[in-house]
């Protein structure tokens, strides 16, 4: 199979006939095999209906029906699971992504790239609730990880086969696949890709998604920044939760010895459950850096047997 075109939907019943026709439609000149695999989300009208319909006309069309909402991120897994193609192509069900847009993702790909990525450069949004925070959160992630993405947020992507299979999927984590996967040494480029006005349906997104990313992004910068030094990264965590304990207990003896009657039960247990977390720190620390080695002892062992 050389390409697979994954896309989630959810409560999309007016665009799968439409979305359907104009990718047929954007690769019909094209002479590849491919597969389009719908993801149904937990939809509560006749989405994966109208899907499975169309299915019995055309067996390149897959479709998949998770058992509730779980999200995108779980729906794009799923689908990612069940594709067999080379290339593995990922848009949105609501018809704002352009399926032409795909020919020109699979040439970029085929000149050696891991991951190519849409750019709405003339993006149909509202100015306050999506533009702005979207810019916003470009712009972080850029700053704290290093890598210059300017659409995150931009469903329509083509990727390697191997890269999204591989691929750990969890909270919003598909928004930060080509930051992590170039962290991780992958080729990514990016191209201007059309963005449509809505036609059909709500937006499934909100300000609400935002601090989500954010999290996810903080997580990230932490597992990259001390991937290498694992006792090192714990050992800071420590060292704070340490000073803090140490704080506190000071404090404690400072006031029994200004107020004799003072009373340091909640005192030294807030220093005691201080001390107790940053020696549980040090300890995971300990294990971690133990596993890390184990691994790099492993690997050289297999290089020296290959060799």
């Amino acid at each position: 199979m050389d390409l697979s075109i994954v896309v989630p939907v959810m409560n999309e019943e007016a665009s799968i006939q439409p979305l359907y026709e104009a990718i047929v439609n954007a690769l019909k000149h094209l002479e590849i095999n491919y597969e389009i695999i719908l993801v149904d989300d937990g939809s509560s009208d006749n989405t994966f209906e109208t899907a499975e319909r169309i299915s019995k006309l055309d067996s390149r069309l897959k479709v998949i029906k998770l058992k509730r909402n779980y999200g995108q991120t779980t729906g794009l897994h799923a689908g990612f699971q069940e594709s067999k193609g080379e290339i593995v192509v990922t848009m949105d069900g609501d018809l704002q992504n352009d399926p032409g847009d795909i020919e020109s993702m699979i040439n970029k790909i085929n000149e050696g790239y891991d991951i190519v990525l849409g750019w709405r450069h003339d993006r149909k949004d509202f100015l306050i609730s999506r533009k702005i925070p979207s810019k916003i959160a470009n712009w972080l992630i850029s700053k704290v990880t290093g890598v210059p993405v300017k659409d995150n947020g931009c469903a329509i992507r083509a990727y390697r086969g191997e890269v999204v299979k591989r691929f750990p999927m969890y909270s919003e984590m598909h928004r930060l696949m080509p930051v992590i996967t170039a962290l991780s040494g992958a080729r990514f480029a990016q191209i201007k890709v059309k963005h449509h006005e809505r036609k059909f349906g709500k937006s499934k997104y909100g300000l609400s998604r935002i601090y989500k990313v954010l999290i996810d992004m903080v997580a990230l910068k932490i597992i990259f920044s001390f991937f290498h030094l694992p006792l090192y990264g714990f050992g800071i965590f420590a060292l704070l939760f340490g000073i803090i304990s140490f704080v506190i207990f000071v404090f404690g003896l400072a006031k029994i010895l200004f107020n004799p009657g003072y009373s340091l039960v909640t005192t030294m247990g807030s220093s005691i459950l201080f001390a107790s977390l940053s020696m549980f720190l040090i300890f995971m620390g300990i294990i971690s850096e133990l596993v890390y080695k184990s691994g790099d002892i492993k690997i050289e062992k297999l290089l020296r047997y290959k060799k």
